[in-house]
């Protein structure tokens, strides 16, 4: 594969539907937008891995939201790793690019624990996706416990106990290295989900993780058999081919499911984005009282704040922080 094609579907989401078995799904690759994600931060690996985990989940999910919403995934753990936060914009307008940002928070001292998975240092915990439809609307949140053994199986659980959407994915994430130059990190995955029912199956009981619903419990029949097929070509895909750059989006859907009539659509490209600025910490901050803002101020006389997604820095006088301030006084 000639360079310019690789770099071609670098950072893109590819949304596909397989019209034989009722399937949609979608092929993402993270090369810059991940690096620069985790470049924000000097992660240990094993927090690393799971960032990028939850940043190809997030790209994955997010592609179906319309233009100017926003789609985040959130897991919070009782263990070392607290939380893992992921955002999607969608694009501002038709061919712009989405945006994503990721960040992570972590006790580190227990990152010292050897032989664990890195999933296991979540513990017990909420797994969450919110999506925000824009000023004027109820953001829609959902619910559902950390299950299983990665952030796919949780997301897999998800969707089929809260949504009754039969879902599967196939991940890979790593430091890639080509020749001659550092090694960065790169991820790709593909997302297969069974088109909605107008009356899904959901009366056979539980048969998932730690209870819940499962793919199984919700499909039967012809759609069923669809399904199990389509994971068992999934599930034939190796990490190199998911990853890429050298099988490209197209060639991997044609390699796993040519007999399954697979349909792509215009891919959406992806890159790195962060929303903070000076006037949303003002307005963050627009409720706090004199004695609230005197407390966040540093003995060099300024309040200051961090972007825990892009590490940006802000420092402002507090006279125009809080209740009948003025404005920001940004540096």
């Amino acid at each position: 594969m000639s360079l310019a094609a690789r770099i071609a579907w670098d950072d893109t989401i590819l949304p596909f539907q397989l019209d034989f078995a009722d399937i949609r799904g979608r092929v993402a690759r993270l090369d810059a937008t991940l690096e620069t994600i985790l470049a924000q931060h000097d992660y240990p690996r094993p927090v690393a891995a799971l960032v990028a985990e939850a940043a190809l989940l997030t790209a994955l999910i997010g592609q179906t939201i319309k233009l100017r919403w926003k789609l985040s995934l959130q897991v919070r753990g009782q263990g070392p790793i607290r939380l893992i936060a992921t955002d999607y914009f969608g694009p501002s307008a038709e061919g712009e690019p989405a945006r994503l940002r990721a960040y992570a928070g972590y006790d580190a001292e227990g990152m010292a624990a050897e032989g664990v998975r890195p999933f296991d240092l979540i513990g017990e915990g909420l797994f969450a996706i919110l999506i925000d439809q824009g000023p004027g609307t109820s953001p829609y949140q959902g619910i559902t416990p950390v299950a299983g053994h990665s952030l796919a199986h949780c997301a897999e659980t998800y969707f089929a106990q809260s949504e009754q959407l039969p879902t599967r994915f196939a991940l890979a994430m790593a430091e890639a290295r080509e020749p001659g130059e550092a090694a960065h990190w790169r991820g790709g995955g593909v997302m297969l989900q069974h088109m909605p029912k107008a009356s899904p199956v959901a009366d056979r009981g539980a048969s998932g993780f730690d209870g819940l619903l499962a793919a199984q419990d919700v499909l039967d029949g012809a759609d069923a058999e669809n399904w199990n097929r389509a994971v068992t070509l999934l599930e034939t895909a190796e990490e190199v081919e998911l990853m890429g750059p050298h099988v490209g989006s197209d060639g991997l859907l044609l390699r796993l499911f040519h007999e399954e009539a697979p349909r792509v659509f215009a891919p959406q490209p992806v890159q790195f984005g962060c929303t903070c600025s000076p006037g949303k910490v003002v307005m963050s901050l627009a409720e706090c009282s004199a004695e609230e803002i005197a407390a966040m101020t540093t003995p060099e006389g300024v309040v200051t704040a961090d972007c825990q997604f892009c590490g940006a820095h802000y420092a402002f006088d507090p006279a125009d922080l809080g209740a009948g301030a003025g404005g920001p006084a940004a540096e």
